[in-house]
């Protein structure tokens, strides 16, 4: 039986301001910078959950929803939402706070999957995550579809095969 592992453990926030050299010429925070960001914050809530060094394996769908100005503090909230047998997906927002004016606002969110690895960088077994709150088992729950979604898309799992994907689509 695997290690359980409450996904509260694994729960990031990292703040930074949002400088001239990390803007475009909007003055808005660079997409890629903002992507670096989110890594940072998900590897370390992964690494938190699994005691282990990981590796981006994936990233889904970074919805740019606002953009984030210069002077802006961005912080980012990450947490795993479910581990399989060597992954973990974490869950990312991001808020942006103008502080003189007192405004924040959710402007990013996105699932990223990271795999745990062994010196040799051979994948290695993740404690299983428990879910506690109303909102972590919302994301647990979902997080074996998006993982079905995920492999069916990257050609690692047949779309027959995923039948959690599937049930989505049962019309009876």
């Amino acid at each position: 039986m695997r290690k359980q592992k409450p996904v509260k453990e694994s729960f990031v926030i990292m703040t930074e301001l949002v400088l001239p050299n990390d803007t475009n010429t909007l003055n808005n925070l660079m997409g890629g910078r903002m992507m670096h960001l989110m890594d940072i914050a998900a590897a370390i809530s992964a690494q938190k959950h699994s005691n282990r060094i990981v590796v981006t394996a994936s990233v889904d769908n970074v919805s740019f929803r606002d953009s984030i100005a210069l002077g802006n503090v961005v912080t980012l909230q990450a947490q795993v939402t479910r581990s399989f047998n060597s992954s973990m997906e974490v869950h990312i927002d991001v808020w942006a706070e103008d502080i003189p004016s007192g405004t924040k606002m959710k402007t990013n969110e996105a699932f990223f999957t990271f795999v745990a690895v062994d010196q040799s960088g051979r994948p290695i077994d993740v404690p299983e995550a428990v879910a506690e709150t109303e909102e972590e088992i919302r994301l647990y729950d979902g997080a074996l579809r998006r993982r079905q979604l995920r492999l069916v898309l990257g050609g690692r799992m047949q779309p027959q095969d995923a039948n959690e994907l599937k049930a989505l689509f049962d019309m009876e």
